[in-house]
C-alpha cells in the first residue's frame, strides 16, 4: 500500500516539472529576437586635435541617424558664422574734435572771456634810465578768445618807477638857486596806460604754452616831487599829534600814444585746470613831445610868460621793460 502511494507522487512530480518546461519553451518562441545593439565609431582623440576646426563647415547627415540628430544638424548650420551676415555690429565710427555750442566756449574747447591779473617790476631803458630806476609793475586785463591760438585783450598797466640820485641832485639844486630853501628833496614817477592787445598762443601742450602779444594804446606819464613836511594829526578827543611825511613840491604829466610788444609763458598746474599762471616781458615806447625848460631863468622864460617847468624829461619819448607775472582765467 505504501509502496502504491509513494510511486504514485512520484509520477505527479515527473508530470508537473513537464508541464513547466513545456510552458517555458513556448514562451520563448513566441518572443522576436533582441535588436542587436548598435555599432560606435572608435573614437581617436589625438586625430581629433590634430584636425583644423572649421566653423564655416556644414555637419554631414548619417543615412542611419534618428530624427534628433537631424534637427541638431539643422539647428547648427543656421547657427553658423557669416561674416557677411546682418546681425554683425557696424563699422566703428570715426570721432573728432568735440564741438561746444554754449555760450562760454568757442567750438575747440577754448573760453570765449578771458582775464588777467599780475605784478612784477619795470626796467627803463634808453635816455629813460638816465632819470628813472628801478620800480614795480601792475597789470590787469580783460579780453576775448575767439579760438585756442587768436585773442584780443584790454590791458591795464601801471608802471612805477623811482628817480635817479643824481636827478634828484640836480632838481635840489635848481628849486634853491629859486629861492625855495629846501634841505632834500625825493620823487617818483609813473605810467599808467590802456592798450588795445592782439595775442597769440603759438604754442600749446597739456600743461605749458607760449604766446607774443603787442599793441597800441594812451599812456599817461606822471613825475612828482617831494620834500619831507610836519604835519599835525588830532584826533576825536582833542589830541593832536606831529608827524612828517612827504609833501609835493612840484608835479609834471605828458600824455602820448604808445606801442608795445611782448613775449609771454604760460603754465596750468592740471590739464584740466581754467587758470594758467603766466610771465612775460614786453617792451614799451611811449611818443611823448618834449616840451623846452622854462621859468627856471631868464634865457629859457620867454617874455611875458608864466610858463614852469623844471624836468623836461618827463614829457620826452620813454621806453621801459615791464616784467610780470600772474594768472590768467
Amino acid at each position: 500500500m505504501h509502496t502504491t502511494n509513494r510511486s504514485l507522487i512520484q509520477a505527479g512530480r515527473v508530470a508537473a516539472i513537464t508541464f513547466f518546461a513545456a510552458a517555458g519553451l513556448s514562451l520563448h518562441a513566441q518572443q522576436p529576437a533582441a535588436a542587436a545593439a548598435p555599432a560606435y565609431p572608435t573614437l581617436n582623440l589625438q586625430a581629433a586635435l590634430k584636425t583644423p576646426l572649421n566653423l564655416f563647415a556644414t555637419p554631414e547627415s548619417d543615412s542611419s541617424s534618428s530624427s534628433s540628430s537631424s534637427d541638431t544638424t539643422d539647428a547648427l548650420a543656421t547657427e553658423r558664422f557669416t561674416l557677411s551676415d546682418s546681425t554683425q555690429p557696424p563699422p566703428r565710427r570715426r570721432y573728432g574734435r568735440p564741438r561746444y555750442t554754449d555760450g562760454s566756449h568757442n567750438p575747440d574747447g577754448s573760453n570765449k572771456y578771458t582775464f588777467a591779473v599780475g605784478g612784477g617790476f619795470t626796467l627803463p631803458t634808453g635816455g629813460t634810465h638816465d632819470y628813472f630806476k628801478l620800480g614795480y609793475d601792475i597789470q590787469g586785463g580783460v579780453g576775448r578768445n575767439f579760438n585756442k591760438n587768436v585773442g584780443l585783450m584790454v590791458d591795464f598797466n601801471w608802471a612805477n618807477f623811482g628817480i635817479q640820485t643824481n636827478t634828484l641832485n640836480n632838481q635840489l639844486a635848481l628849486y634853491n638857486s629859486l629861492q625855495a630853501n629846501l634841505s632834500q628833496i625825493s620823487g617818483s614817477g609813473h605810467v599808467w596806460s590802456f592798450a588795445l592787445d592782439p595775442i597769440y598762443n603759438f604754442a600749446q601742450s597739456d600743461k605749458t604754452g607760449a604766446y607774443v602779444t603787442g599793441g597800441v594804446g594812451f599812456y599817461h606819464k606822471t613825475t612828482t616831487f617831494t620834500t619831507p613836511a610836519v604835519g599835525e594829526y588830532c584826533d576825536y578827543y582833542g589830541y593832536c599829534y606831529q608827524y612828517v611825511a612827504n609833501q609835493p613840491i612840484d608835479s609834471y604829466t605828458s600824455n602820448a600814444i604808445g606801442v608795445n610788444a611782448g613775449l609771454g609763458y604760460t603754465y596750468k598746474p592740471s590739464r584740466f585746470a581754467n587758470e594758467r599762471f603766466y610771465v612775460e616781458a614786453r617792451y614799451v615806447y611811449t611818443a611823448n613831445s618834449r616840451r623846452a625848460e622854462t621859468g627856471t631863468t631868464a634865457a629859457n622864460t620867454p617874455s611875458g610868460s608864466t610858463a614852469f617847468n623844471a624836468f623836461p624829461q618827463n614829457s620826452a619819448p620813454t621806453t621801459f621793460i615791464p616784467i610780470t607775472f600772474g594768472v590768467r582765467f
